[in-house]
C-alpha cells in the first residue's frame, strides 16, 4: 500500500487515467465524481500548455544565447576560463532550482488545504525528504488528522494571529469535506492530482476517488452495532449502511428494524447480543432513564460487555448519567465514549450532524469512519461528562431561540403585523439561518410534523437548568422558555415538532 496525501490506496486500485477514464465515469455517475474528472482534465490542459510554452521559451533563449555568443566570442585564454566558470555556476544553480521544484509536492502535502487554496503568491520550496519516513504527516495537536476528502491527513498550521490551542483539550476536532465550498474542493483536488503526478508519474483519479471528495469514505472493518432507531438513529444507521459499514441493529419496537434489514443490516435480538457480536456498539435513545435501562436492564448492554468491547452512547443525557454508564462499562473491561449529536431528523438523514465526543480518545479515533458517515463535524471534548454538558448548553440555546421566534410571530399577529413580512425581514438580517426559516415556515403553514420532538427539547431545557443549579449559575432565559414548553406539552404538543411551542402562545 502506498500513502498519498489524500488517503491510503491499495496497489490493485491504481489504474492509468486515460485507459480507464470512460469506464470509471460509467461506474461513478455522481456529480462530485464528474467534478473531479473535470478537475483532472483542466489540470492536464494547463500542464500541456505550460510544457509547450516552456519548450518555446527554451528554444528562444537558446537562439538568443547563441547569437550573443557569436557577437562577443572571447579572444584570450583568460576570458575563456572566466566564461567557463560562469557557465558552470549557472548550470549548478539551475540544477538546484530543479531539485527544489521536485520537492515542492512533499512540502505542499503538509499544508492545510484551506490555506493552500487561499494562497496567491508562489510557495517557498523546501528540501526533499531523505527517506519515506519524511512523507508521513505528523499528528496534529489542534486538528485531528482523521478527516475525509480534501482534509485527509493534513496538519492545520496556526497563523501568526491565531493563538496555539495545544494546551486546550477541548479544541480537538476534525472537519469533513461536506463543510467545504465547491470552489475550495475543486482547487484542492487539482493540487492533489498534481502532487500524485510528480510523485508517481500518474494522474490517476483513484487518489481523489477514494475519499469523501465524491461522497464516499473507506468504512472501518470493525463490526458495528446500533441500538435505537428513532428520528436520529434511523438516519444514522442508513448512512452507515450506505457507506459500506457492517451494521447489526436492535430496537425496542422490532418492526422498525425491517427496513434496515432490507438495506443489508443484520438483526440483533437483544442489546446484549448486539454488543457481544460487534466490535463497536452505538446507542441513541430518548432520555436518561432509557439510556440506563438499555445498559443495566434485562439482556442489556452490560451483559454483553467483555474486555475490548466498545460502547458509544449518542443519547442526550446529563453528565451524571453518562458518568455512571461509563463506570459500569469500564468495570467490565469495556471501552466507553459519549457522543451526543446536534441536529435534527433532516440533518441525520443527510449525514450532516455535529458530533460531540468525550471519553476514550482511542475509541474516538476508531469511530472516525462512522462519524464521517453520519456527521459533517466532530469535536473531542476530553473526559466523560464534558460532551453531555456541552450538548445540553447547545440545546438550551436552541430551545430558548425557538420560544423567542414563536413569541415574536404571535406578537406580530396580535398587533396587526404580517407574520410573513416579519420572516422576510429576519431572513435579510443577522439572524438569518436555515433553522429560523424552517421553523417559521412550520408555524406559517401549520405543519408541525416532528423533526425534533417538542418533548425532547423540553427535557434538554430541564436538564440544562439543573446543570446551572449544580454550579449555582443563573439560567433565567432557559427557565422562562422551559415554562412555555411545559405549557405546550399540557396542550398535547409533546409529539409534535419543537416549533409547536407556538401553540402555547395562542391558547
Amino acid at each position: 500500500i502506498f500513502r498519498f496525501p489524500l488517503a491510503w490506496i491499495k496497489v490493485e486500485q491504481l489504474k492509468p487515467y486515460h485507459a480507464h477514464k470512460e469506464e470509471m465515469i460509467k461506474i461513478n455517475k455522481g456529480k462530485r465524481f464528474q467534478q473531479a474528472v473535470d478537475a483532472v482534465e483542466e489540470f492536464l490542459r494547463r500542464a500541456k500548455g505550460k510544457d509547450q510554452t516552456s519548450s518555446h521559451n527554451s528554444a528562444d533563449d537558446k537562439n538568443r544565447r547563441n547569437s550573443s555568443e557569436e557577437r562577443s566570442r572571447p579572444n584570450s585564454g583568460d576570458e575563456k576560463r572566466k566564461l567557463s566558470l560562469s557557465e558552470g555556476k549557472v548550470k549548478k544553480n539551475m540544477g538546484e532550482g530543479k531539485k527544489r521544484v521536485s520537492s515542492g509536492s512533499s512540502e505542499r502535502g503538509s499544508k492545510s488545504p484551506l490555506k493552500r487554496a487561499q494562497e496567491q503568491s508562489p510557495r517557498k520550496r523546501g528540501r526533499p525528504p531523505k527517506d519515506e519516513k519524511d512523507l508521513t504527516i505528523p499528528e496534529s495537536s489542534t486538528v485531528k488528522g482523521v478527516m475525509a476528502g480534501p482534509m485527509a491527513a493534513f496538519k492545520w498550521q496556526p497563523t501568526v494571529s491565531e493563538p496555539v490551542k495545544d494546551a486546550d483539550p477541548h479544541f480537538h476536532h476534525f472537519l469533513l469535506s461536506q463543510t467545504e465550498k465547491p470552489a475550495v474542493c475543486y482547487q484542492a483536488i487539482t493540487k492533489k492530482l498534481k502532487i500524485c503526478e510528480e510523485e508517481t508519474g500518474s494522474t490517476s483519479i483513484q487518489a481523489a476517488d477514494s475519499t469523501a471528495v465524491n461522497g464516499s469514505i473507506t468504512p472501518t472493518d470493525k463490526k458495528i452495532g446500533f441500538l435505537g432507531l428513532g428520528l436520529m438513529g434511523s438516519g444514522i444507521v442508513s448512512n452507515l449502511l450506505k457507506m459500506g459499514h457492517t451494521v447489526t441493529v436492535w430496537n425496542r419496537t422490532a418492526e422498525k428494524c425491517d427496513l434496515f434489514i432490507q438495506e443489508g443490516a443484520r438483526l440483533g435480538r437483544t442489546p446484549a447480543e448486539v454488543v457481544s457480536t460487534c466490535d463497536i456498539t452505538f446507542a441513541c435513545v430518548s432520555d436518561p432513564k432509557a439510556a440506563k435501562d438499555l445498559v443495566l436492564g434485562p439482556s442489556g448492554v452490560l451483559q454483553g460487555i467483555r474486555p475490548g468491547k466498545c460502547y458509544v452512547d449518542m443519547s442526550t443525557v446529563d453528565a451524571d448519567t453518562v458518568t455512571e454508564l461509563a463506570q459500569v462499562i469500564v468495570s467490565r473491561g469495556g471501552r466507553f465514549l459519549e457522543a451526543p449529536v446536534s441536529g435534527n431528523q433532516q440533518l441525520s438523514n443527510d449525514g450532516m450532524l455535529v458530533i460531540l465526543a468525550a471519553g476514550d480518545r482511542g475509541l474516538y479515533e476508531d469511530c472516525s469512519s462512522c462519524f464521517q458517515a453520519m456527521g459533517k463535524t466532530s469535536f473531542f471534548l476530553g473526559e466523560v461528562g464534558n460532551a453531555a454538558k456541552m450538548m445540553l448548553i447547545v440545546n438550551m440555546v436552541q430551545g430558548s431561540f425557538m420560544a423567542t421566534i414563536a413569541e415574536g410571530l404571535t406578537l406580530a399577529q396580535v398587533t396587526g403585523q404580517s407574520q410573513q413580512t416579519l420572516l422576510d425581514i429576519l431572513n435579510q438580517g443577522q439572524l438569518a439561518s436555515i433553522f429560523l426559516d424552517q421553523k417559521c415556515q412550520n408555524i406559517l403553514q401549520g405543519n408541525f410534523k416532528p423533526d425534533f420532538y417538542l418533548k425532547y427539547i423540553q427535557k434538554d431545557l430541564r436538564l440544562a437548568i439543573a446543570l446551572g443549579d449544580a454550579v449555582n449559575h443563573p439560567t433565567p432565559m432557559a427557565a422562562a422558555a422551559n415554562e412555555v414548553y411545559k405549557r405546550a406539552k399540557a396542550l398535547d404538543q409533546s409529539d409534535n415538532d419543537m416549533s409547536a411551542v407556538y401553540r402555547a402562545y395562542i391558547h
